[in-house]
């Protein structure tokens, strides 16, 4: 279906593009652009786009697809649709998988079980081989068949030596390292935040300083090796924004994303003993909250990534100690992020294009997306202010564990068009 999007809000903040056009997308392709009129097909779709927002594709550079090992919580197919749901046109896969994204053919497997979707998937690879922390993955290798930067996420690079043996390695291909950073040591067995609330709820407590160990030694071994480029995983502490903010103040190429929950939710919704609010980083305090909204009003904060993790229901109805950490994030990302964002007067549209859009693409070097006459599309449209109730019975995933069920939220996506494909959301 070709669709004509009339008078719709173009936002590319790239090219500094913030207009109101007429755009025209037929077969894939970006037939019209522009506030004159189009001579439009009869096979065109006409969608009155008054209070729609046109926007390059969004990108989520941190998602767990769980394929290879884990199908049953979610598949690459079943995550694209999620993503395509939410408004997303590429997410990076994360190597936690089994078996680990670590050898070429896990990478080929992959990239080929991702041809013909809406949704691109590039792919993340680990840092060591198996996650163990002990054998550097082949990191060039890796990165020869397409990976697009390297994470142990879900377990923390623990040895110093052999972090600075990977920021070594990285310096020949300038790739990426990215750290779940978390002293292990300090969080064995946790089930939240460390604080008197967790001390009242009896449960076992994740410092701040867990966080921020490893994040200071991380740059401090990425100083060392030269300066290598190295990214903090879903940030969620007031110190690790205050060294991530010190570290690119003094010229290192440090970069971090944050979650939508991290700046929604914090750690007093524990008392409800709900198992969707359990997750690695947890929820952390109030203050840190603030300063993470602070962090993406300044720029310390390159990103929004959802770390989009599925688990069955059967994983998340035990005991909260026993349940597994994670939540899904695809299908609510936008929704809170213009409604806790946006709306809240906190960042501009413009401002928030480039947090899901233009700056994780850029991040990993992953070539701009235009708005423009002539080129492929590769476009999220959204109402900003189209109010709705969160369902999760909507969501095109497998796994429906998310604390955001029955909110309402302000901003909704509406369209993702990538690949010749287009998807009219259902939220």
């Amino acid at each position: 279906m070709n669709h004509f999007f009339k008078n719709i809000r173009v936002i590319e903040p790239a090219a500094g593009i913030d207009a109101k056009v007429n755009l025209w997308v037929k077969d894939g392709i970006i037939m019209h652009c522009s506030a004159e009129e189009a001579n439009i097909d009869s096979s065109t779709q006409i969608i009155n786009a008054d209070n729609l927002v046109a926007a390059p594709g969004l990108f989520d550079m941190h998602v767990h697809l769980r394929e290879p090992g884990e199908e049953y919580k979610e598949s690459i197919k079943t995550g694209t649709d999620a993503a395509a749901n939410g408004g997303f046109t590429g997410v990076v896969c994360m190597p936690n998988t089994s078996p680990c994204i670590d050898d070429v053919t896990v990478v080929e497997y992959i990239k080929e079980k991702s041809k013909g979707l809406l949704t691109d998937v590039k792919i993340a690879a680990a840092i060591t081989q198996k996650r163990e922390g002990k054998l550097i993955s082949p990191m060039l290798e890796l990165n020869d068949a397409g990976v697009v930067y390297f994470t142990d996420d879900g377990s923390a690079v623990e040895a110093s030596e052999m972090m600075r043996r990977a920021f070594d390695y990285s310096s020949t291909h300038d790739l990426m390292i990215a750290q779940h950073c978390e002293d292990h040591s300090l969080t064995k067995g946790f089930a939240m935040n460390e604080t008197v609330l967790s001390y009242k709820l009896g449960l076992k407590g994740y410092p701040n300083v867990a966080e921020e160990i490893i994040v200071d030694r991380d740059i401090r071994l990425s100083k060392l090796s030269g300066n290598r480029r190295y990214h903090v995983s879903h940030i969620s502490t007031k110190g690790a924004l205050e060294l991530v903010k010190s570290a690119k103040d003094s010229g290192l190429r440090v970069s971090c994303e944050v979650t939508p929950h991290h700046f929604t939710l914090t750690d007093e919704l524990m008392v409800t003993y709900n198992t969707d609010l359990k997750m690695n980083p947890p929820l952390r305090a109030n203050d840190d909250r603030d300063a993470i909204i602070e962090a993406l009003k300044n720029g310390t904060i390159d990103c929004i990534a959802t770390d989009h993790a599925p688990h069955a229901l059967h994983e998340k109805e035990v005991e909260f100690e026993k349940a597994p950490c994670g939540i899904i994030g695809l299908e609510t990302s936008l929704g809170l992020t213009l409604t806790n964002l946006y709306h809240a007067g906190h960042l501009s549209l413009v401002e928030i294009i480039k947090l899901m859009s233009v700056n994780p693409r850029r991040l990993l070097n992953i070539p701009e997306v235009k708005i423009e006459k002539g080129i492929n599309a590769n476009l999220t449209i959204f109402a900003p202010d189209e109010e709705w109730i969160v369902n999760k019975s909507n969501f095109k995933g497998l796994s429906k564990n998310t604390p955001f069920d029955g909110y309402k939220l302000k901003g909704k996506p509406k369209y993702a068009i990538n690949n010749n494909l287009i998807h009219e959301s259902y939220l």
